[in-house]
C-alpha cells in the first residue's frame, strides 16, 4: 500500500541487530554485538525478583530518581546533571532531538556506530561524516575544519566503535578548545570501562572543564545489562530539562531501574569480569599479531581486522567455526571478546585465514 510520510526516511538503512550464533550440531557462539559473556550477577537477578516483578503492574518513575541520586553520588555532580534513557543510544537520540533540525549539522567520524546517521537523519538534520585516519583513529583536524554555522553537535566516540580505538586527551582538548562554547560536543563512553589507555580522553574530567560536554554511558556492556536497555547522559541542567522534554515516557523500566542500582552495588564484582575480558582480549591480540595480523589498538570489548575486499570471504570462515560476527561488507570485521572458548576459536579461524591467503 502507498501512504504519504517522510521520503527522506526511505533512503535510511535500517539498524541490524547482531546475527545470531550460526545453527551447528556442535557448540557456537555469538561475537557480533559487544554483549557481556558473563550471566547477570546473583545478587542483580535477586534484586529484580525481590523489588522490580511485582510492581511491573506499575509505572516505573520517570525520572528514575534512585539511579539519578545513586550515579550522581558516583560522579559527583548534581542529580540535575543526569538522566536516564533506554541505553545510551536513546540519551543520544534525546539530545540530537533536542539540538538539531532541519537544516542543521551533526558531525561525526566515520566509520563509527552505526546507530549515528538514523539517529540525525530521523531528527531531520544532516550527517556530516569526517573518515576515520588510516589506523583508524579520530581525525580531530579534519572534524573541526568541518565545523560551520550550522553545527548543532559533535560526537567523540571513545573508543570508537568498531575500530575500538582510543582518543587521546590532548585530541580532546585539541577539540574542544576549537569549538564554540554554544556547541555540544558529546562524548560517547559506551565501552569505557575496557579502556586502559593511560592518555585517554575522561569525559566526566571534561566535563568539569569545559561548559559544552555531554557524557553518554550505559548499563548494557560492563554491567551486562544490554537486555534491560538502561542508560544514562551528564550535561549541562539547561541540557538535561530540554532531553527530558524529547525523551520517551516511562522508557526506562523498573525492572532496569532496580537492576542498574544493584549492580551499582556490585560494582567490585563486576569490575572483576571486566578485568577478565581486558585480559582475554590482550591474550587474543597477542596471539593474532603474532599470525601477522595488523590490528589497531584496543581498548573495548571488542577488537577490528581490516580485510577489505575480502571482508566477506573471510566472514564464512567465521561462520564455519561456530562464530557470528559484525561484517562490514568491504571493509572489515569487528569480534567481541567473549568466552574463553570463542576467542581460542577466533585464534583458530585467523590463523586458517594466513594459510589460504587472506592475511591483510
Amino acid at each position: 500500500m502507498a501512504f504519504k510520510h517522510r521520503t527522506d526516511i526511505d533512503l535510511l538503512p535500517s539498524y541490524k541487530q547482531g546475527k545470531p550464533a550460526p545453527k551447528s550440531n556442535r557448540h557456537t557462539y555469538k561475537i557480533s554485538s559487544n554483549e557481556n559473556p558473563f550471566e547477570p550477577l546473583a545478587s542483580v537477578k535477586a534484586a529484580i525478583v525481590d523489588d522490580a516483578l511485582s510492581h511491573i503492574n506499575r509505572y516505573p518513575d520517570m525520572r528514575g530518581w534512585g539511579v539519578v541520586e545513586r550515579l550522581a553520588k558516583e560522579t559527583g555532580v548534581a542529580p540535575e546533571n543526569i538522566c536516564l534513557g533506554c541505553g545510551s543510544t536513546e540519551v543520544i537520540t534525546q539530545l540530537v532531538q533536542l539540538l538539531a533540525g532541519t537544516g542543521d549539522e551533526v558531525v561525526y567520524p566515520w566509520r563509527s556506530f552505526e546507530a549515528y546517521p538514523i539517529i540525525v537523519a530521523t531528527a531531520g538534520a544532516r550527517s556530516v561524516q569526517v573518515p576515520l585516519t588510516s589506523d583508524g583513529h579520530h581525525d580531530i583536524e579534519a572534524m573541526i575544519a568541518a565545523i560551520t554555522e550550522r553545527t548543532r553537535l559533535i560526537i567523540v566516540n571513545n573508543p570508537n566503535n568498531p575500530t575500538a580505538v582510543p582518543v587521546s586527551d590532548a585530541d580532546a582538548r585539541t577539540l574542544l578548545d576549537a569549538v564554540p562554547d554554544d556547541v555540544i560536543v558529546l562524548f560517547d563512553e559506551a565501552y569505557f570501562q575496557f579502556n586502559t589507555d593511560p592518555n585517554t580522553a575522561v569525559a566526566m574530567e571534561l566535563f568539569q572543564e569545559y561548559p559544552n560536554v555531554v557524557v553518554a554511558q550505559t548499563f548494557s556492556k560492563a554491567y551486562g545489562l544490554a537486555g534491560l536497555r538502561i542508560g544514562y547522559a551528564v550535561a549541562p541542567e539547561d541540557v538535561i530539562d530540554g532531553m527530558r522534554k524529547v525523551a520517551l515516557p516511562f522508557g526506562v523500566s523498573r525492572v532496569a531501574q532496580t537492576a542498574a542500582l544493584a549492580s551499582l552495588d556490585a560494582y567490585d564484582e563486576l569490575n572483576d569480569r571486566v578485568q577478565v575480558i581486558i585480559s582475554e582480549r590482550e591474550r587474543v591480540l597477542r596471539a593474532l599479531r603474532s599470525q601477522g595480523w595488523t590490528i589497531p589498538d584496543a581498548e573495548a570489548n571488542f577488537f577490528w581486522i581490516q580485510f577489505g575486499e575480502k571482508t566477506e570471504e573471510a566472514e564464512q570462515y567465521f561462520i564455519k567455526a561456530g562464530l557470528s560476527t559484525r561484517v562490514f561488507a568491504g571493509e572489515g570485521i569487528r569480534f567481541t571478546v567473549g568466552e574463553a572458548a570463542a576467542n581460542d576459536l577466533v585464534i583458530q579461524t585467523c590463523s586458517k585465514l594466513k594459510t589460504v591467503g587472506l592475511l591483510v
